[in-house]
């Protein structure tokens, strides 16, 4: 079953989809604020179709237009997101993505929750408030993960 374009996808799918290592969109990760994927329960990254874009757009100015880091940074904050983001390369069909790692949105639901509890995570909401005041925000790891 393929995934809807809509899709959240993991960084092992967006790693495959943009044609970058997973490490490298670790790293633009901590260079670019603006690229936030959502964080669950131990740390697992879900990339929305706006982060992938904008990861295109960043990877177009870093890599093809031979922009420094500083100079992406620049582009950012004086163009915007939407900018950046429509400036990277036509993507291969989202809907096509690999489903090693597939993400459920309906398993989801029902988990997070649990999950959320599990770590004493804050509900969602929060957690989105808490990310804008504090930088990120991620769930702390428990000392026993449960299985």
């Amino acid at each position: 079953m393929k995934k809807a374009p809509e899709a959240f996808r993991t960084i092992s799918e967006v790693a495959e989809i943009l044609e970058t290592p997973a490490h490298v969109l670790r790293f633009w990760e901590s260079k670019f604020y603006q690229i936030r994927p959502v964080k669950r329960a131990g740390g697992r990254r879900y990339y929305r179709p706006d982060d992938v874009a904008l990861i295109n757009g960043i990877k177009v100015l870093l890599q093809d237009q031979g922009m420094t880091i500083r100079g992406v940074q620049r582009v950012l904050q004086e163009q915007g997101v939407k900018h950046v983001a429509g400036l990277g390369m036509p993507l291969p069909s989202l809907a096509s993505a690999p489903e090693d790692d597939a993400y459920d949105e309906s398993l989801e639901d029902s988990a997070s929750e649990t999950d959320d509890a599990a770590v004493g995570a804050l509900p969602d909401e929060e957690a989105e408030e808490n990310a804008e005041s504090a930088g990120s925000w991620t769930a702390p790891e428990p000392a026993l993960a449960p299985r």
